[in-house]
C-alpha cells in the first residue's frame, strides 16, 4: 500500500519537471565549457531524483526526506546563482519541496526565501521585468501544495476512522452474536436436559408421561436449532409471552411453580423483547443454580417506566452466572435501563429490570 502510495504522490511530482525544460535548453544552448555543462548536467539529475525522493513521502506515515530535501535546497541555489536566469526555475521546486516536508511553521519563511533568491537571480541578470513571473511562481505553488498536503492528511484520517468504525462494528457483532448463542442455547440446553432427565425416570413408572416428555425435548431442540437460524440471520425475535410460556413449560418439568402475571396492555417491541430475555436468563439460571420450590414474576409499568422481577425462594445461588447476567446488563443499559441482581427479602435470589417506555430510548438498539 505505502509504494502504491509513493507512486501515486509521483503523479503529482512528475508535471512539475516541466520547468526543467529551461536548464536543459541552457545546457544545449548556452556555450559553456564541456566542464561546466557536465558538472551542472550531473547536479542536475541528482536534484531532480532528491526532489522525487521528497515528494515520494507526501503520502503514508513515513518521516519526510530531510536529507533529500537539504540536497534540493542546496542545489538549486547553487545551480541558480551560478548560471542565471535559465536556472533560476529551480527555486519553485524549492518551494514545493519545502511545502510537503517542513512542519507548517517553518514553510512559508523558506519559501519566501526561495522567492528572494529566484528574485535575486533574476535582478542580477537585469531579467526580473521579464520574467517576474517565476517568484509569483514560488509562492503559488507553495499555497497549492499545502492545500493539497492538507487534502491528503484529511482524507487519510478519513479513511482510517472507517477503517476502525468497521473494525469496531465487527467487533460489536461479535459480541452480540455470542451472547445471544449463549442466551439463546444456555435456555434451551437447560430445559432439554431437564426434560431428558426426567423422562428417563419416568421411563418405567409412567411410559406415556416419559413419551410427553420426550415429545417436549424434541419440540425444545427443533425450536433452539430453529432460534439459532433466526440468531444468524439477524432476524430473532423474543417476546415477554412467548419467554413466560417457555418458563412454565420448563419449570414445571423440574417441579417448581411459576407465578406471573396476566397478560396486559401491549408492550413496545424493544422493551417487550429485553423483557423476554430477562425471562429466559432468570429461568436458566433457577433451573441451574437456585434449587427453588417457586418463581414469582411481577410486572408493573407506568407512564414512564417499566419493572420487570423475577425472584425465587432457593438457595440465592443464580447470581454466579455471570455471562448470562452481563448479556442481560448490555440489553437494559442499551435502552437506558437498570439490572439489579442480588438476594431477595425473603432468601432466594432476586432480578430485576427497569426500562424506559419513552421511544427515544428505545431507538438506540434494534429489538433482535
Amino acid at each position: 500500500m505505502e509504494g502504491w502510495r509513493s507512486w501515486r504522490t509521483l503523479g503529482w511530482a512528475l508535471p512539475w519537471l516541466l520547468f526543467q525544460g529551461f536548464p536543459i535548453a541552457d545546457l544545449g544552448l548556452t556555450p559553456r565549457p564541456p566542464a561546466v555543462r557536465i558538472v551542472a548536467g550531473v547536479a542536475l539529475v541528482v536534484f531532480t531524483a532528491a526532489y522525487l525522493v521528497v515528494f515520494s513521502r507526501m503520502f503514508g506515515r513515513n518521516k519526510p526526506a530531510r536529507g533529500a530535501l537539504v540536497v534540493v535546497v542546496v542545489l538549486a541555489v547553487v545551480l541558480a546563482v551560478w548560471l542565471g536566469t535559465s536556472w533560476a526555475g529551480l527555486m519553485i521546486y524549492v518551494s514545493a519541496a519545502v511545502s510537503v516536508s517542513l512542519p507548517r511553521r517553518w514553510i512559508w519563511p523558506a519559501v519566501v526565501g526561495a522567492a528572494a533568491v529566484c528574485t535575486a537571480v533574476l535582478a542580477a541578470d537585469g531579467l526580473l521585468d521579464e520574467v517576474f513571473i517565476l517568484p509569483v511562481m514560488c509562492l503559488l505553488t507553495s499555497f497549492a501544495l499545502q492545500g493539497t498536503r492538507h487534502l491528503i492528511s484529511v482524507n487519510t484520517e478519513l479513511v482510517e476512522a472507517r477503517d476502525e468504525l468497521a473494525r469496531n462494528a465487527v467487533a460489536q457483532e461479535r459480541l452480540r452474536f455470542a451472547r445471544d448463542l449463549h442466551d439463546l442455547l444456555g435456555h434451551s440446553l437447560s430445559l432439554i436436559a431437564l426434560k431428558s432427565e426426567l423422562a428417563g425416570r419416568l421411563a418405567e413408572i409412567d411410559p406415556a408421561r416419559a413419551r410427553q416428555e420426550m415429545a417436549d425435548v424434541e419440540a425444545a431442540a427443533r425450536r433452539a436449532l430453529a432460534e439459532v437460524r433466526d440468531a444468524v440471520s439477524g432476524y430473532r425475535q423474543v417476546s415477554l409471552a412467548q419467554a413466560l410460556a417457555e418458563a412454565r413449560s420448563a419449570l414445571s418439568a423440574a417441579g417448581i411453580t411459576l407465578r406471573s402475571p396476566a397478560p396486559g396492555e401491549p408492550l413496545p417491541g424493544t422493551v417487550d423483547a429485553v423483557l423476554g430475555w430477562v425471562v429466559r436468563e432468570a429461568t436458566t439460571n433457577v433451573l441451574r443454580h437456585s434449587g427453588a420450590g417457586v418463581v414469582t414474576v411481577e410486572l408493573t409499568t407506568d407512564d414512564d417506566e417499566v419493572t420487570l422481577t423475577v425472584s425465587d425462594d432457593g438457595q440465592g445461588a443464580a447470581g454466579t452466572a455471570g455471562d448470562g447476567l452481563a448479556g442481560l446488563e448490555e440489553r437494559v443499559s442499551a435502552l437506558g435501563g437498570r439490572l439489579r441482581a442480588g438476594s431477595g427479602s425473603g432468601g432466594g435470589f432476586r432480578l430485576t429490570a427497569v426500562l424506559p417506555t419513552a421511544p427515544a430510548a428505545q431507538e438506540q438498539v434494534s429489538s433482535r
